[in-house]
């Protein structure tokens, strides 16, 4: 069995798990999720622990009950704490407003660019130049941040673009003569 699925996940206060034949759901203060279980995995709740097990021993169980401790551990977080995900725009004129679930991007263009967000996304400007993501589920929270991300990559030369709030683009040097 993978390393990962040996450790058991600790279900906190206020959070839900109902197990069914191939489906775990997990409810928490902000909503809930819910995941397929694919054949070979057993999940099961034991004194506010989860414990994912194999059940036959092929390779692909194997590979599969890490997986599944993975998601389910992000989807227990995910529905107390919720996850998040910082962009920021570099660039002159680079601008980004929040209406409601649409955010609205200035990035160079001859036209601005509108960005809808799925539901149960929220999407926050604090400043013109940062854009925040918020949402219970991982998966999606950094999806919608990398398709926001794709409209204006960072370029090599200025760095100009949207990057992650962590991410690091090395410069390149121009071309001398």
């Amino acid at each position: 069995m993978s390393r990962v699925a040996k450790n058991p996940i600790q279900i906190g206060s206020g959070v839900e798990i109902s197990i069914e034949s191939n489906k775990v759901s997990v409810k928490g203060p902000l909503g809930t999720l819910s995941q397929d279980i694919r054949s070979g995995v057993s999940v099961e709740n034991v004194d506010g622990y989860l414990h994912i097990t194999t059940t036959n021993a092929t390779r692909e169980a194997h590979a599969m009950s890490g997986t599944i401790r993975a998601l389910l551990s992000n989807m227990v977080l995910g529905v107390t704490k919720g996850f998040e995900r910082k962009l920021t725009l570099v660039g002159v004129g680079y601008r980004a407003q929040a209406q409601g679930d649409k955010l609205n991007l200035t990035l160079g263009f001859s036209h601005p660019v509108e960005h809808m967000m799925p539901s149960g996304i929220k999407v926050e400007t604090p400043t013109q130049t940062e854009i925040l993501i918020k949402g219970m589920d991982k998966q999606v929270v950094g999806q919608v941040a990398a398709d926001i991300r794709s409209y204006r990559k960072p370029e090599p030369y200025k760095g100009k673009g949207v990057r992650y709030a962590n991410e690091v683009v090395a410069l390149k040097e121009t071309k001398k003569k």
